[in-house]
């Protein structure tokens, strides 16, 4: 199927007011081919069609769909290994009154949030801590609740907490891993959109606001990232993606290491 340049612009800018990302025109082949398959299930055969049905704002259904599937969710499990390196310190050192708490603020399909929970269970026990995964993407937090994954995605995870924390598929599951019933007591997923007023899910010793900021122009990311950070207890940590650094943006945090802002 084929999509009209009128097309791309209408459903990127759908895609850019509910969700702030804007879609550069590099993205036009990865649009057309996530459209396709909803376009097809609607029983559409026109692409062009199926955007104008789309952005007719008649079918909220659908649009949430096309949201769904345009969010970007590639990931896989200890990805940039720096920031879970340092999470061990501060879960080592963090004091034993209250409950540890860590927000993935951008979960995607909650690989992101179980390797902080493997980090948490192993420094602090099976106890004594929480961490809070949301998405844009309705799909992607079922996807996280469900905690399936591929083989591949576990490529990066020392083996010690392969063994203990998944469970490797049989029979019609051969090549997935199962995230453990006990790891998956202390996390919770839900939706949030970064762009608008947050769920009231409290305060975190760290959030994790990785490789999501280079989806958004220089304007919106200063109020995003106070957003997130109003989330922090005084002292607590934000991470953000390695290409992500905030120093030209005044979001009244203080650098303490690359990719590493404190709360003051």
């Amino acid at each position: 199927m084929s999509l009209s340049q009128h097309s791309f612009a209408a459903v990127t800018d759908l895609f850019h007011q509910v969700s702030g990302i804007r879609l550069a025109d590099t993205k036009r082949a990865l649009v057309i081919g996530r459209l396709q398959k909803l376009a097809q299930d609607a029983g559409i055969d026109s692409l062009d069609r199926y955007v104008e049905h789309v952005v007719s704002g008649q079918d909220a259904a659908e649009t949430r769909r096309v949201i769904d599937k345009l969010t970007t969710n590639e990931t896989y499990f200890f990805r940039e290994p720096q920031h879970f390196e340092l999470l061990t310190e501060l879960a080592t050192q963090a004091s034993r009154t209250e409950p540890f708490r860590v927000w993935s603020a951008a979960s995607s399909s909650g690989e992101e949030a179980y390797s902080i929970a493997m980090v948490l269970a192993s420094q602090i026990g099976a106890r004594g801590w929480e961490v809070v995964g949301t998405d844009l993407s309705s799909a992607m937090v079922e996807t996280a609740r469900r905690a399936l994954y591929p083989m591949d995605r576990i490529r990066e995870t020392p083996l010690a907490m392969v063994k203990k924390h998944c469970l490797k598929g049989q029979g019609d599951y051969q090549g997935q891993v199962l995230v453990s019933r006990e790891l998956r007591q202390n996390v919770r997923f839900q939706c949030a959109n970064l762009t608008e007023s947050l769920p009231d899910i409290g305060l975190f010793d760290v959030i994790f606001l990785r490789n999501v900021l280079i989806y958004f122009d220089a304007k919106s990311k200063p109020p995003i990232v106070k957003r997130v950070a109003a989330n922090l207890k005084p002292g607590g940590l934000l991470f953000v993606g390695h290409a992500e650094p905030l120093a030209q943006f005044d979001t009244g945090l203080r650098t303490v290491r690359p990719a590493v802002y404190e709360r003051a």
